[in-house]
């Protein structure tokens, strides 16, 4: 019972691949950038964390500049858990699995259940957001994009990128929870030294608490 379920989802995965897969057949237009997303959205990504601290540290909210200064570690953080997921499902690339799909990057060796880049985009979302709301809705969109072409271009299974993009977003979280008190008093320390600029854009203001 349980290997004829495994089947008939396994084949629901395909399907869903296959018929994005179709659709990167037929718009070549879109090869080109998607597959420099894909590859190099990390990027972008890295800027938004950057962006969201500046963002933070103009204002001086404790709150948010914690979670600023938190967010790229719990992003390595969600990646180095994903490590465990991925060595336990072993999932096969749907290249391998389907020899026959449009591949537009650099076939992996890895497995693919989660998804890496998803995994990240996931965990950037909450960073961002728990830092400025408004960035974080522009952050998500984004996040979305780089799932969806991750399977277009042929790298990933739909499967793959839901579930990173929730590992990255619940690990992100479950973290910062975790080390927000260390944080918030580990931030108070900073504003009594010369880098307490990392904290806050005028040292002569308040922080709010």
């Amino acid at each position: 019972m349980v290997a004829s379920g495994t089947v008939v989802w396994g084949q629901t995965q395909e399907g869903w691949f296959s018929a994005v897969n179709d659709f990167a057949r037929s718009t070549p237009w879109l090869h080109t950038p998607a597959r420099m997303y894909a590859e190099y959205g990390v990027v972008l990504f890295a800027g938004l964390l950057l962006f969201s601290w500046l963002l933070a540290r103009r204002d001086g909210d404790l709150r948010r500049v914690t979670a600023a200064l938190w967010a790229p570690a719990g992003a390595l953080i969600a990646i180095g858990v994903n490590q465990f997921l991925v060595a336990a499902v072993a999932e096969e690339r749907p290249y391998t699995a389907m020899p026959q799909a449009l591949v537009l990057v650099s076939r992996s060796t890895d497995y693919s259940f989660p998804s890496d880049h998803a995994v990240m985009a996931g965990a950037v979302v909450v960073g961002v957001v728990l830092a400025t709301r408004r960035l974080g809705r522009v952050t998500a969109a984004l996040a979305v994009v780089m799932a969806l072409t991750r399977v277009y271009v042929g790298a990933h299974f739909p499967l793959d990128v839901a579930a990173g993009l929730a590992v990255g977003a619940i690990v992100a979280v479950v973290s910062y929870l975790a080390a927000r008190p260390a944080l918030s008093w580990l931030i108070l320390l900073l504003l009594r030294t010369p880098v307490r600029l990392l904290v806050r854009a005028h040292p002569e203001g308040m922080v709010r608490q």
